[in-house]
């Protein structure tokens, strides 16, 4: 997916939650009254609703005499039995998340620290994890997958051919970015076998990215990197027995052609079957197949078809890019989500997938799911039926009867999050809306009262100054009828006889919602400055196809049209605007970041009498250069509709550029490759097109890396802001130039 991923609330969220070694996450026991979580290098544990406090593991239990100081823990997981917890510490990236490291076992009954892998490279351990019985760890080291026993310390290898082609146990570049997959083995609940995927990226081929600065001569790094049009890598399901190294090869069925893709799969609440999500190469045919871990044998139980796409549902709750499978009534059913009646709603499903019940009912997406109370009945989730910004907690029966109720307080109107305890006893309650700074606090559920007897957030709303904000919410309404969500921001003095100058902050395809009412979402992070105190209108609008719960129409219209919905609606939506009478029409800005910065250029070029000054960051040029799972997922494949991905790309345009336009991209960018850039660089110099463009040397698509990069960025991107759209207010008698 074409995110940005600096100071983004949303990409933010994604990454803390997709990251399963996060430095300060919660770890509910399950009786749902406690919680583990990291504190000052120790390990504690909470206990509630009086939060007591108890140290767990201490700074002396993870003092490491070589290395004269302890363990810096950057997560922790407990065996079955919590007398022994896995340290995860001196972390690496892979990519966007830093998922390989070293891993330590501490025994709490002998207080012993041991290192895992130790014959393994420093850093080299991905995913370790204890078996269900507590007795083996289970990790992946160099693309191979090992088994560890506990009490004697010998390790099995479970597979051998391990190579950057050949992958065990992980992902390839474009499983790990668009389908969350990381984590690529699954212990069996009877701790005999171990279920994992095998990605054979043998016939991909790879971007070859150049290095030109940590040595004198040039290096190659190459990517296996399947863009639009190229087959997936191949892959298989196996199932190995740790005792008899055997591997049973499931029997999963794939177009020897197009391929197709797994992105998901689980043990089926038993040691004897597998469950899987199986997808077509456009993504648009789900099956859910039950595999046979003796035999290999599939068989379909669950099929589903779009005429668009099917979202996995790592793409609407995170929570499953970390694994698990919502399993009811003791596994004879469990939980799904489908937009087939045009709403995201949540099914309950029959193990052998004949029966079927909807349980969310109403004109409503499901956002995600934050908890399943099966012992009360409930199934608790987030959604926002009237304001498409905002988000709000719910519950309903998880047999389908009665309506959704709103657990979060109907008097605090904005974006909540909530991590809810096992039976739903208690949460972690997190708050913001444009006006109010986020404030968390713990309340007891089902009733949202504070444990403390306190009311946080609704003294944190009453203490806000409301009337001070500068930040309005609004609906624009197209010429075509469209009408979409925006927010504003105005310059401080505001004079309504006068003209101030616009800059609309983009993002605009399927990954990203701008227009969300929670606190510092309408920050410009990269202006050094103030833009408000500047003189500058800042606003955003998310249009036709960006992922906000307005239901499946709204969010699937832009089906094989990335590059002419989205860029049509808010261009037309831009022609609303400029009619405000303190509007500048000579000075309008747009400004995004990868699939923003591709909509920059789009808007630059295919409405250039409304967009004056564009700078676009780390954009894609041209679709047939993007990965092939999220370009075919929304554009079709171009085998069959190549002209969708032309009509959709900003290099077709590029002639028409008119204003003033600042491209920048990161050489080392491993997601929108910077071939992007001297495609377009081509065709703009074809053209006589003149432009100004800055490269980062080895930076990736965050170009966070660095000494003094965001410094240099954030600089360069105000200066040129100011300079070809200056801000302030002029007198509305003074005659403007443009639309």
């Amino acid at each position: 997916m074409r995110k940005v991923y600096l100071l983004s609330a949303i990409i933010f969220y994604f990454i803390l939650t997709l990251n399963a070694f996060a430095q300060g996450r919660i770890i509910w026991k399950s009786e749902g009254n406690s919680y583990y979580t990291t504190e000052a290098g120790e390990i504690v544990m909470y206990t509630l609703p009086k939060l007591t406090k108890s140290v767990i593991v201490s700074k002396e239990n993870l003092s490491i005499k070589e290395a004269g100081k302890p363990l810096s823990v950057r997560s922790f997981a407990f065996s079955p039995d919590e007398r022994q917890v896995l340290i995860y510490t001196n972390t690496k990236k892979v990519w966007r998340v830093d998922s390989r490291g070293d891993y330590w076992l501490y025994n709490r009954n002998s207080n012993q620290l041991k290192q895992l892998g130790k014959s393994k490279p420093a850093s080299s351990l991905m995913f370790a994890k204890f078996s269900p019985d507590g007795t083996k760890v289970a990790y992946v080291s160099e693309y191979n997958l090992y088994v560890e026993d506990i009490a004697s310390g010998t390790t099995q290898q479970l597979t051998t051919t391990g190579n950057r082609k050949l992958i065990n146990g992980t992902f390839d570049w474009a499983y790990e970015e668009e389908f969350f997959c990381r984590d690529g083995f699954r212990w069996s609940p009877d701790s005999k076998k171990i279920a994992f995927w095998e990605i054979n990226a043998d016939g991909t081929k790879d971007y070859l990215m150049i290095n030109n600065t940590d040595s004198i001569y040039p290096s190659v790094v190459p990517v296996e990197y399947p863009v639009a049009g190229e087959p997936p890598s191949l892959y298989r399901i196996g199932v190995a027995d740790i005792n008899g190294k055997k591997i049973t090869w499931m029997q999963i069925p794939d177009d020897p052609v197009l391929r197709t893709y797994v992105p998901r799969m689980e043990w089926a609440d038993n040691e004897k079957e597998l469950i899987i999500q199986h997808l077509n190469r456009k993504q648009n045919h789900s099956q859910l197949m039950l595999c046979n871990a003796n035999t290999g044998i599939v068989k379909t139980i669950y099929d589903e078809k779009d005429d668009a796409w099917i979202d996995i549902l790592p793409l609407w709750d995170a929570d499953y890019a970390l694994g698990g499978w919502d399993w009811l009534n003791g596994g004879k059913e469990f939980l799904w989500a489908s937009e087939k009646d045009g709403w995201r709603h949540l099914y309950r499903v029959s193990r052998d997938g004949i029966g079927e019940k909807l349980i969310t009912n109403g004109n409503y997406d499901v956002m995600d799911i934050s908890e399943i109370d099966e012992k009360n009945g409930y199934v608790y989730f987030s959604a926002s039926p009237d304001n498409a910004t905002q988000k709000y907690l719910y519950r309903t029966r998880l047999d389908g009867t009665g309506n959704a109720e709103r657990v979060s307080p109907l008097t605090q109107e904005g974006t909540h999050d909530y991590n809810l305890s096992p039976g739903a006893k208690f949460a972690r309650h997190n708050f913001s809306n444009y006006y109010t700074k986020p404030v968390d606090e713990w309340v007891s559920m089902p009733d949202h009262k504070g444990i403390d007897g306190k009311n946080v957030v609704d003294e944190a709303i009453a203490a806000a100054d409301k009337k001070n904000s500068n930040i309005s919410f609004f609906k624009i309404t197209t010429s075509e009828g469209v009408e979409m969500d925006a927010w504003m921001v105005k310059p401080a003095n505001f004079d309504p006889q006068k003209k101030y100058p616009v800059v609309f902050y983009v993002y605009t395809e399927p990954w990203g919602q701008n227009v969300v009412d929670r606190y510092g979402a309408s920050n410009n992070f990269l202006y050094k400055g103030d833009m408000q105190q500047d003189g500058y209108i800042y606003i955003s609008i998310d249009n036709r196809g960006t992922p906000v719960p307005k239901g499946r129409a709204w969010r699937k219209s832009i089906y094989r049209k990335i590059g002419i919905v989205n860029i049509r609606d808010q261009a037309l939506a831009a022609k609303e605007i400029l009619k405000w009478p303190y509007i500048d029409s000579s000075r309008v800005g747009v400004w995004g970041w990868s699939g923003g910065g591709s909509a920059t250029l789009n808007l630059m070029f295919q409405y250039p009498d409304i967009y004056k000054t564009g700078i676009a960051i780390a954009p894609v040029g041209n679709q047939l250069t993007y990965d092939n799972i999220y370009q075919e997922r929304y554009m079709g494949l171009p085998q069959e509709n190549k002209e969708d991905f032309i009509k959709g790309s900003p290099i077709t345009y590029a002639a028409n550029l008119k204003g003033d336009l600042l491209y920048i991209h990161g050489t080392g960018d491993d997601n929108v490759h910077y071939n992007n850039a001297d495609m377009l660089f081509n065709e703009l110099i074809k053209h006589n097109k003149q432009f100004q463009m800055m490269s980062y040397p080895n930076r990736t698509h965050s170009i966070s890396e660095g000494e003094g990069t965001w410094e240099h960025l954030s600089t360069l991107y105000t200066k040129y802001l100011r300079e070809h759209c200056p801000p302030g207010p002029k007198d509305s008698s003074q005659p403007t130039k443009g639309f």
